[in-house]
């Protein structure tokens, strides 16, 4: 296997696999600080990881989304540690028709989701976080590495 293919077998082991993954999520606040410069703000979101994209259930209207809006560059990281960037989309209302496949992992995966997802509010979107590049630490080097520089764009790993 490549450096690439062990890195994606342990971004599943790490993060996939059909399980909730919580995550810290940092975009660009809209208030600048005091020297008038951009600032990061960071939240903790809960997101399911398939092929190279963290997957969240939220809503349009929360600051984090009225960030991306303005700037849709992001980062996230994990317990796992990992690291990465990523551009941030908002796929639409949770019930669109296009977005029945990944309702339906929402419903499988997050066990609150019913209760708190509020799908009938149009305002309840599917926020797709695509990861560009970052990091992920192996401590075990299970596949023969410690430390993974990954290129999601390009498939490759320093």
């Amino acid at each position: 296997m490549s450096k690439y293919e062990n890195a994606m077998k342990l971004m599943e082991e790490l993060c996939g696999n059909g399980k909730e993954e919580v995550i810290a999520l940092a975009t660009i606040s809209l208030s600048p600080n005091d020297a008038g410069s951009p600032r990061p703000a960071v939240r903790m979101v809960s997101a399911y990881y398939e092929n190279g994209i963290f997957y969240v259930s939220t809503d349009a209207k929360k600051n984090k989304m009225l960030q991306i809006e303005k700037n849709n560059e992001v980062s996230v990281a994990g317990l796992g540690w990992y690291t990465f960037q990523g551009r941030a989309e908002n796929l639409g209302w949770v019930k669109d028709e296009k977005n029945a496949e990944i309702r339906a992992k929402f419903k499988k995966i997050f066990n609150w989701f019913d209760e708190v997802g509020d799908e009938d509010n149009p305002n309840s979107i599917v926020l797709r976080i695509t990861l560009t590049e970052g990091v992920i630490i192996d401590n075990e080097e299970k596949y023969g590495e410690k430390q993974y520089e990954i290129n999601f764009i390009n498939k490759t790993v320093k």
